[in-house]
């Protein structure tokens, strides 16, 4: 009778433990995501996103695996990455546009990292007010759209010096009203409180981006939503 009470507790914690997260990934397919499967695809795991430099998966405009199961608005999220060339990100709160001829294309904030030194960790607003923080900032933002840097988080360098290149990396964002904060391998990136009551996303879907440019392959595993 012990043994049956104790189960029954441990599985009441278990579950409260669980209560608000969603894995957004089986690890096996793309069921519950959509975009170009010329593209996208699942290799060893992973979420998979290939560009070439000539013929079909050549792209010419940014575009995105988009997340079909539910929109975001305050939420943590977690996942990891790994890049090789180019540019990629994570767009929450963001809207669906007219698609182009390599796929979806969304427009909002996006959570930025790339193979490169300068961009990762920092707070972009695709197809909107560009970057609204660079990393290491803190920064607040008017009614008239323009970032306004109110301190710092950490040293830019600090926080390259912690990215693995061409390595598995976690990443962490928490939007909150309107304050959005990004880590990168326990590092925090970026502070945002966002007061541009026109254009400050609450609200919107999330997508996995690959960007115009050179051939490029980025990869996500393990994306955990919480919203409670």
């Amino acid at each position: 009778m012990k043994s049956s009470v104790l189960l029954s507790l441990l599985s009441v914690a278990a579950l409260h433990a669980h209560a608000g997260e969603k894995q957004l990934f089986n690890g096996k397919d793309l069921t519950g995501w959509e975009g170009n499967p010329k593209l996208w695809s699942v290799e060893d795991g992973a979420i998979t996103g290939k560009t070439t430099d000539e013929g079909e998966t050549k792209i010419s405009h940014n575009t995105f695996l988009v997340w079909k199961d539910g929109t975001v608005g305050d939420f943590e999220l977690t996942f990891k990455y790994r890049i090789e060339k180019g540019n990629s990100g994570v767009q929450y709160r963001s809207k669906l546009h007219e698609p182009g001829p390599s796929g979806p294309v969304v427009g909002g904030y996006q959570a930025d990292f790339e193979a490169g030194k300068t961009y990762s960790g920092i707070l972009y607003e695709e197809k909107g007010r560009g970057i609204l923080a660079k990393r290491g900032e803190k920064t607040e933002i008017g009614d008239d759209g323009k970032p306004v840097v109110t301190g710092n988080v950490g040293d830019t360098n600090d926080i390259q010096a912690a990215i693995k290149d061409e390595q598995w990396n976690d990443y962490k964002i928490i939007a909150k009203g309107n304050h959005v904060q990004h880590f990168i391998n326990g590092k925090q990136t970026v502070d945002v409180t966002d007061k541009d009551g026109k254009n400050a996303p609450k609200e919107g879907i999330l997508a996995l981006q690959i960007h115009a440019g050179p051939a490029m392959v980025v990869q996500f595993k393990e994306l955990v939503l919480k919203t409670e």
